[in-house]
């Protein structure tokens, strides 16, 4: 209490300061137009990256997305891009497609329709953005295996189709496609399927690239009307406030009347560091790049922490552990609302009101459609406490100015109402500080009480999937499961009236990252002697498996998994394999700084799939149900099909991970084997009852349509 009463007399002192030559005075005029705020916000997905967050019980479920979305509680993002789900690893997983094949439509998959519907039942004001990362591979373009086709541009549509007919949501943006390249032709393909589809308000922004050439298209906009009118937007990847958007793609923006946005910003910086660095980058997008709208990557840390990038660094919120209600606040969350409580899209960036600090650190201004105004100060890294004012000209509030402030030591605090002297108020900023100086009111820092201490994942495990009698109501998702590749749903058992689990993807998709092979994880990391078991049906020609020790599922740019794999194929051949985690060179695309992480990520690694041994059942394995069972004890490692041991090895590359369930290549396309009961527990245990969901454990949609 002692330190909040010095910094307010502090503070209003020095508001009551004359100007000295040492001051820095920051002049508003509100009478000039500005250039329209498009909002700051995150991206929810590039990965299944809320996987786990629809497994929380309530009411801690709510609790995390009202301190991501609900206005003037928490972070209160203005702006929310998703990935538009597409069945391939994209980061840290995969998402189910609405349309796993060209005939197949299904507006029930997956979480993301959820995602958006409560974020945007919480701020009706938020801007809905969208982009594909992968997509299924039906989509072609005369046998070239190619996205930007019409078939792409059919797939958007139909995308969106669903998200306004069942979901009553219409996108306001959307992308061409994210870092995977340029196509004039599918730039206007896409803009004229929009139309006709009945989108023509929805703006297209391309082509959302990461490497240095990412804006040589906008060299051929100005000659090229068809593409200056299929693209309202340009948009790319920038991290500030290392890159800089060069002045001529500004001049030439600015000559088309074409904003520029960053559709994906990131930093990875751990701590009160992270906060300041957001809000650092999105000061520095406008100051230095005058980019109106910067989406971070991203929102909410909802899947496991085995995963990559799993939030400690990068999210606002960590929703790692639902079976526990636990959740996390990282600093970063009061970062976003140093923004998102104080200024909304449609604002407008004050003439002359944004720039750097003489001692370190930046300031940025916006005005409302009225006369509020709310000016942003970040002094990361500043060398000294330097006292700046605020000069209030016409066509701005005279009102009181509310100070909030954040350091380490304390985020998103109200420490002042400045009374302007003179038109001016001053205050003195100290270093690694983040400041929001408002004439708006109504923000609060938003808390919920006793949140759950964190638990580890139930042990023993077992999941039966019979309660789900309505699997769309879940989102055919059931909870724990976290896809790395593929797409594993809730689907009839073939043949009888219950729930399975079936890997649901026929033929491989157009994958962000390099793919290996259909799978899905669950459970602890920390496991080590412990049996895994499913029961699996497959057609002749396919593979299904189940996985133990799992430690590793890859970099973020390819997802071959560490860990061991008990297989059993059709003709009935059983093989126990560890997996080492190698990336096959030839798979790599992209830029260099993702060819960069597989090469730290596997560089190491010891090699590639072994076979640690192998057997074959008497008859073939095809179209009849199967128990799998994979047991560890130190480092002997048994298979054994039908309760009977068929395979057994030594090996100690790896002696603790998660268990998984896999689906192996088909003759024609990926295998679509079926799972039910899948059991983790004590080598030798008796077989333990199914594991209870939580109280509160809720479907995400009340009732499919």
């Amino acid at each position: 209490m002692t330190t909040r009463r010095t910094l307010l007399l502090a503070l209003a002192l020095t508001a009551a300061l004359p100007a000295y030559a040492d001051d820095q005075t920051i002049t508003l005029d509100g009478r000039a137009p500005g250039t329209r705020f498009d909002g700051i916000g995150v991206v929810d997905g590039g990965g299944a990256t809320s996987v786990l967050l629809k497994d929380y019980p309530e009411p801690q479920r709510s609790q995390i997305l009202d301190l991501m979305y609900k206005p003037k509680f928490g972070a209160s993002v203005s702006a929310l891009i998703v990935e538009i789900p597409g069945d391939g690893n994209s980061t840290q997983g995969s998402m189910p497609s609405h349309r796993h094949t060209r005939t197949d439509v299904d507006y029930g998959r997956g979480y993301t329709w959820w995602v958006l519907r409560e974020a945007k039942r919480r701020n009706p004001a938020l801007t809905l953005d969208a982009a594909a990362w992968s997509a299924p591979g039906w989509i072609d373009d005369g046998g070239k295996h190619d996205f930007f086709s019409p078939d792409g541009a059919d797939y958007y549509v139909s995308w969106l189709k669903g998200l306004r007919d069942v979901y009553g949501l219409e996108l306001d943006a959307i992308g061409a496609r994210n870092e995977r390249g340029v196509s004039y032709d599918f730039a206007k393909t896409l803009r004229a399927s929009l139309d006709a589809g009945g989108f023509k308000k929805v703006k297209l922004h391309g082509f959302d690239n990461w490497p240095d050439d990412k804006f040589d298209f906008v060299k051929d906009m100005p000659k090229d009307t068809g593409l200056r009118d299929a693209i309202d937007i340009i948009g790319a990847h920038i991290n500030a406030p290392e890159y800089v958007v060069p002045t001529w793609v500004r001049d030439a923006a600015a000559g088309m009347g074409k904003p520029i946005w960053n559709t994906e910003q990131h930093v990875y910086v751990a701590g009160f560091d992270g906060a300041l660095g957001i809000v650092q980058a999105f000061n520095r997008n406008w100051i230095d790049s005058g980019v109106t709208k910067i989406v971070n990557w991203y929102g909410i840390a909802g899947l496991y922490t085995l995963e990559p990038y799993s939030g400690v660094k990068e999210a606002a919120i960590r929703a790692n552990w639902p079976w526990s209600r636990h959740y996390e606040i990282n600093p970063q969350l009061w970062a976003y609302a140093h923004y998102g409580q104080f200024t909304a899209a449609g604002w407008t960036y004050i003439p002359q009101g944004s720039g750097t600090l003489k001692a370190g650190g930046s300031f940025v201004a916006l005005k409302s459609p009225g006369q509020d105004y709310s000016v942003i100060i970040e002094t990361r890294k500043a060398q000294a406490p330097q006292t700046v004012r605020v000069a209030v000209g016409a066509g701005l509030s005279t009102d009181d100015v509310a100070v909030w402030r954040s350091d380490a030591k304390a985020q998103f605090v109200h420490v002042a109402d400045l009374h302007p002297e003179g038109g001016a108020v001053a205050l003195t900023v100290d270093p690694d500080a983040i400041y929001s100086l408002t004439t708006t009111r109504g923000q609060q820092k938003g808390a919920f009480d006793n949140v759950p201490a964190q638990q580890a994942f139930p042990f023993p495990f077992r999941e039966t999937f019979a309660h789900y009698r309505d699997p769309r109501a879940w989102g055919y998702l059931p909870r724990y499961f976290a896809d790395i590749e593929g797409a594993f749903e809730l689907a009839p058992c073939p043949g009888e009236r219950r729930t399975c689990l079936r890997q649901s993807v026929p033929v491989k998709p157009h994958s962000w990252a390099p793919d290996w092979k259909p799978y899905t994880i669950l459970g602890d990391d920390g496991w080590t002697d412990y049996e895994v078991s499913a029961d699996v049906r497959m057609r002749g020609g396919e593979t299904a498996a189940v996985m133990g020790r799992i430690n590793d599922v890859g970099s973020g740019y390819g997802a071959i998994p560490k860990g061991y794999v008990l297989e059993l194929d059709g003709a009935g051949e059983v093989r126990l394999v560890v997996v080492r985690g190698k990336v096959d060179k030839k798979a790599l695309v992209g830029d260099a700084e993702q060819q960069a992480l597989i090469k730290a990520a596997n560089d190491a690694a010891e090699g590639g799939e072994k076979v640690l041994a192998r057997a074959r059942l008497a008859k073939p394995a095809a179209d009849r149900w199967h128990t799998l069972k994979l047991q560890f004890s130190g480092t002997r490692i048994r298979g054994y099909v039908d309760g009977k041991p068929v395979v057994e090895a030594t090996d100690a590359s790896y002696g603790k991970g998660m268990a998984g369930l896999l689906a192996g290549p088909a003759r024609s396309g990926l295998s679509m084997p079926y799972y039910r009961d899948v059991v983790v527990n004590r080598v030798n245990g008796a077989l333990p009852p199914p594991t209870k969901p939580l109280p509160g454990h809720a479907p995400m949609y009340v009732r499919a349509r």
